[in-house]
């Protein structure tokens, strides 16, 4: 004789099993979504340190998906855990035949152990979420960070006055 499970118990299996699909899919849309969201956002790939206390060389190396004008990473910029402007390094023209590509600026005026963040900004989208975070005493690291920390900085001086080429 075979013995039948009560309807309630088949029922509630299959929506466990819905809903963990239905979770997975959401996952799936969210990786997904951030993927699109980042790609045509500059990235910081890379950076070093050179100087003293209070007048450090940064050397910051960003991917970019420039165009021209139209589309192109306009800035690097080393702001405080708060979301305080430190230094922005403007970016004159495009980058279109070489990437990724690394520019100097300085002096930028922080301690040895002052933790900051160094993101890059594109001039039609906004900034990346690819971006580096640390000290110089400490050492910097990739880290990921929302495109709306610190948003209001987009207004803030120094701006570029143009893109050359």
């Amino acid at each position: 004789m075979v013995k039948l499970l009560p309807l309630h118990w088949i029922l509630l299996g299959l929506l466990f099993a819905c809903g963990s699909a239905g979770e997975n899919a959401k996952e799936e849309s969210e990786e997904i979504g951030m993927a699109f969201e980042s790609i045509d956002l500059a990235k910081v790939t890379a950076v070093s340190i050179s100087g003293s206390e209070n007048a450090y060389t940064f050397q910051v190396t960003i991917s970019s998906p420039d165009l021209g004008c139209n589309q192109y990473a306009d800035w690097w910029e080393v702001i405080d855990m708060e979301g305080n402007l430190v230094y922005r390094r403007i970016l004159a023209h495009s980058h279109v035949n070489e990437q990724p590509f690394t520019r100097s600026g300085g002096q930028v005026q922080i301690s040895a152990g002052t933790k900051v963040y160094i993101r890059a900004h594109m001039n039609n989208s906004g900034y990346g979420i690819n971006i580096f975070r640390g000290s110089v005493s400490d050492g910097f690291n990739a880290f990921e960070l929302s495109s709306d920390f610190a948003k209001n900085l987009e207004s803030e001086q120094p701006l570029p006055s143009g893109c050359a080429f």
